[in-house]
């Protein structure tokens, strides 16, 4: 069965369902081509319906069917993975993590000598293909495998390289924004309607105003303090707002937030160790 798969994933939940859509919808790679192990078939159902016949095998199987291997499972699965993958597995095999807060010493340390393994964080918006991941080389990962990854990774959004001592940064930025963004637009929203606008108009207010925004920061070069400044004018409205957030702490506890969370990153990777 060696090669029949030019990419086998190790779990079809939300990442790695999204992955998959990703490759085949870009046209980056036939359905054909790509096997998968996951133990809920309903999942397996639902991405066939979505990107036509797949392959399907055991977890043990997959090595055998592809050099290429995403791991995409929770981080308190991955020991396990592991020990179904590592029997089958070489010098050949190019394994790729998206289990936040695993380093690739763990992974490294658990399968056989010489297997090359990278690290990835892609966040939320992945499963919209709008996403951004960030890439960290294990110890035997070559600048071609890190251009594979990127390929695959690309399909559902932008792709950084980083050390991977960064990576908890990463997520505390990447990982977590999204969840910080959706808490700044739920008090954009109630902010709305406690001034008396309805909530269905106060919901596509702000909806618009971030996605502007947000396509704004993506497009321009500009720093975001220079298209901060463009919306204020003196004596106006908006700096009369920016004073009651900056008041009340707003950048300082954003800052803490992303300190608190890369800290606790840190603690996850090394109650693993």
């Amino acid at each position: 069965m060696k090669g029949v798969a030019e990419i086998g994933f190790v779990g079809a939940g939300a990442m790695g369902s999204a992955l998959i859509r990703g490759l085949v919808s870009r046209g980056r790679m036939d359905p054909g081509k790509i096997a998968v192990s996951d133990l809920k078939e309903e999942a397996l159902e639902a991405l066939e319906r979505d990107v036509g016949p797949f392959k399907v095998s055991p977890t043990r199987e997959l090595p055998a069917m592809a050099s290429f291997l995403v791991l995409a499972v929770k981080p308190g699965e991955v020991a396990s993975a592991l020990e179904d993958l590592a029997p089958a597995m070489g010098p050949h095999h190019l394994l790729v993590s998206i289990a936040a807060g695993v380093p690739t010493g763990f992974l490294e340390a658990r399968l056989p000598q010489g297997v090359r393994v990278v690290r990835a964080m892609p966040n939320a918006a992945c499963l919209l293909a709008s996403g951004c991941t960030a890439l960290a080389k294990g110890t035997k990962a070559t600048a071609q495998d890190m251009e594979r990854a990127s390929r695959v990774f690309g399909a559902v959004g932008e792709v950084v390289e980083v050390e991977e001592k960064h990576m908890d940064a990463v997520t505390a930025v990447s990982g977590s924004g999204p969840a910080y963004v959706f808490l700044f637009a739920e008090a954009l929203m109630e902010g709305a309607a406690r001034m008396g606008l309805p909530w269905n108009v106060a919901r596509i207010l702000v909806k618009s105003t971030l996605m502007g925004a947000a396509r704004m920061l993506k497009e321009s070069q500009e720093h975001p303090a220079v298209l901060k400044e463009r919306v204020c004018s003196p004596g106006g409205t908006t700096l009369a707002g920016l004073f009651a957030l900056e008041k009340g702490g707003f950048r300082g506890l954003v800052l803490q937030a992303i300190e608190e969370a890369t800290r606790r990153g840190r603690e996850l990777s090394s109650e693993l160790r």
